[in-house]
């Protein structure tokens, strides 16, 4: 008998993320086998993933399962799940947005939707979230397009476009677009005092706080944020104790257990000159509307999470929010240009207000994917 098996997968980038792709009729039925052999095929837990297909980071470390629609209004079930590096642990409590970009393009070279000729639709039922992604994905002969003068900040090269319509996933996580019923809250954070923050819930929740709120200048690397422990743990606080508020947690400490990834939490400062971390390319304050710093997983985002993009812009307009604040003229701009790390990542929105309320008519930003390889992940038996 083989002392090992072989499970089919796919390594696919989508957007600034990488992840392994597999089809739920590849897996366990049972949860608990299922996550313990996706850890293995990751080659969780451990802080390089040596054993496994995993990259040792939170940006890399990315599960998708695909399975038939379960819904009349969809082509295709994704599952998304941030696998923990450090912990035998897989977080299903969110999206991953550059992920889902990758989802269309893999439903189509793996025949579960059928190509139309230069551009498919495809809808996306994320079963994390019970939303409806609406990818338009070109295609070639059958099969998703790689080339294109789609460029991302984060991502070498070129591509071809494939745009993301997340109109559907207002209050995807807690139900309502603001969770608290407020477009700011005041939390009380034990040894440093009140923080203002607006919590806003579209494709992933999301905690904002001004930058200026915490004595940052908004522009900060990620090795500046990650070896400042003081910051990280300030941060953490904030984010388990808008956890609890939202209802995602009983207790800032159930918050912080296992590393989770949701919600997250970002600090916002108007447009400024600085420089791209990976390059050193300058970005000017008039290619941005606003600037950000996201933080995922206890470290600060290299670029920007999908999700969290489709967010933000969400909140940009939504008035009197802390994003909403740190950009100049907001209700005149239908393109939102977030400011990260390693450069600029713009954002779709349309809202209306109706009856007091404001209501998300579009949020559509555009990614880029491709396959990079498929075969078989050879695990213990």
């Amino acid at each position: 008998m083989s002392q090992t098996e072989k499970i089919n997968c796919v390594i696919m980038r989508g957007g600034t993320s990488k992840g392994i792709f597999l089809k739920v009729n590849d897996l366990p039925q049972d949860n608990e086998k299922r996550d313990q052999l996706i850890c293995e095929i990751f080659g969780s837990p451990d802080v390089r993933q040596i054993d496994g297909l995993g990259g040792a980071d939170a940006l890399t470390s990315k599960l998708a399962i695909i399975a038939p629609a379960t819904r009349p209004d969809a082509d295709v079930d994704y599952t998304f799940g941030q696998v923990s590096i450090t912990k035998p642990y897989i977080d299903y409590s969110g999206n991953c947005g550059n992920i889902s970009a990758a989802v269309g393009p893999f439903a189509i070279d793996e025949g579960l939707v059928r190509a139309q000729e230069g551009l498919t639709t495809v809808r996306i039922h994320n079963t994390n979230t019970k939303k409806i992604i609406v990818a338009e994905v070109p295609t070639v002969d059958g099969k998703a397009s790689i080339v294109g003068d789609c460029a991302i900040a984060g991502v070498p090269g070129t591509g071809a476009k494939i745009m993301l319509d997340y109109s559907d996933t207002a209050g995807a996580a807690t139900g309502k677009m603001l969770p608290t019923g407020n477009v700011k809250d005041v939390l009380d954070i034990p040894g440093y005092g009140p923080v203002t923050v607006s919590i806003v819930d579209v494709a992933n929740p999301v905690v904002y706080v001004a930058a200026k709120d915490l004595k940052l200048s908004g522009i900060e690397t990620p090795q500046q944020v990650d070896s400042n422990k003081d910051l990280l743990q300030l941060l953490e606080q904030i984010r388990g104790t808008a956890a609890v508020k939202i209802g995602m947690a009983r207790t800032p400490e159930d918050a912080l257990a296992n590393v989770p990834a949701f919600p997250m939490i970002a600090f916002v400062s108007p447009a400024a000159d600085y420089q791209d971390f990976t390059t050193g390319n300058p970005i000017s304050a008039g290619e941005v509307d606003f600037v950000s710093r996201l933080m995922f997983m206890q470290k600060l985002h290299k670029t920007y999470a999908g999700t969290a993009t489709i967010c933000t812009g969400a909140a940009a307009k939504i008035p009197g929010s802390v994003v909403n604040e740190a950009i100049v003229d907001v209700e005149q701009k239908s393109c939102i240009r977030i400011g990260h790390p390693a450069g600029v990542i713009e954002v779709e929105v349309a809202v209306e207000n109706q009856a007091g309320q404001v209501v998300l008519k579009r949020a559509a930003m555009s990614r880029t994917a491709r396959r990079i390889m498929e075969g078989y992940a050879y695990v213990r038996r």
